[in-house]
């Protein structure tokens, strides 16, 4: 039997910041690995550091002390412009803040990061279109459309090159329930039929107990999930 991909792997990650009251650690000797296949949901209360890992995951900062690998692709050692050709790639990224393109249509942003990456499948770009309820706004731009619309969209871009990695920070926190449930069977459909590995940050114990395993965030350390 074939054993999963590893897709990222933190052993004893550690990151902080420097404020003007002093060094500020946010995270502290993290270790975690997330396999091709799986599902898994990061909580936490607020100021808990789970931004900081997600852009840790994402290839969007390097750690202070510990092993960051992700895709197999050890990251803590590469520049900027490396990071980005990772980040391109090989990770779908699903951030609270949109960063939609304002200069490009719906469908254009959706296709923009398949295309960079030589991935732009035009069959599945459609059925995704679909599925998430945008096929009537696609000549749009990001300023004609609602909150939960460019949410929308922003998972779009996210999923249309069919990354290996899904990062995903509160993706239905825009949505109503229905379509946030929607949007999440996308991603687990996806996760299914690819074998991506997904991470999704919630506040939702629902939606958490949707995922196949759940890790808590506390104070900048791993500890037991909190049952509701």
């Amino acid at each position: 039997m074939i054993e999963p991909t590893p897709l990222l792997q933190l052993q004893s990650v550690s990151k902080g910041f420097v404020t003007n009251e002093g060094p500020l650690p946010v995270l502290r000797d993290v270790s975690m690995t997330l396999l091709a296949g799986e599902t898994l949901a990061l909580t936490g209360e607020s100021g808990s550091g789970k931004s900081t890992l997600m852009h840790l995951a994402g290839a969007l900062d390097v750690p202070d002390a510990g092993i960051l690998q992700v895709c197999g692709v050890n990251v803590a050692g590469l520049g900027d412009r490396a990071r980005a050709t990772v980040r391109r790639d090989r990770i779908g990224l699903v951030f609270q803040q949109f960063n939609l393109i304002p200069s490009l249509t719906v469908g254009q942003n959706i296709a923009f990061q398949a295309r960079l990456a030589g991935r732009y499948d035009r069959t599945f770009t459609g059925e995704l279109i679909v599925r998430l309820g945008l096929s009537d706004h696609l000549t749009r731009y990001p300023e004609q459309l609602s909150g939960g619309q460019q949410q929308r969209v922003a998972i779009g871009r996210a999923l249309a090159g069919q990354p290996a990695l899904i990062l995903a920070d509160e993706p239905t926190g825009n949505l109503d329930e229905a379509t946030g449930d929607a949007v999440l069977d996308l991603l687990l459909d996806l996760v299914a039929t690819t074998g991506a590995g997904l991470m999704m940050v919630t506040h939702s114990g629902r939606l958490a107990a949707r995922m196949e395993r759940q890790l808590h965030l506390s104070h900048g350390a791993l500890a037991a999930p909190v049952v509701d």
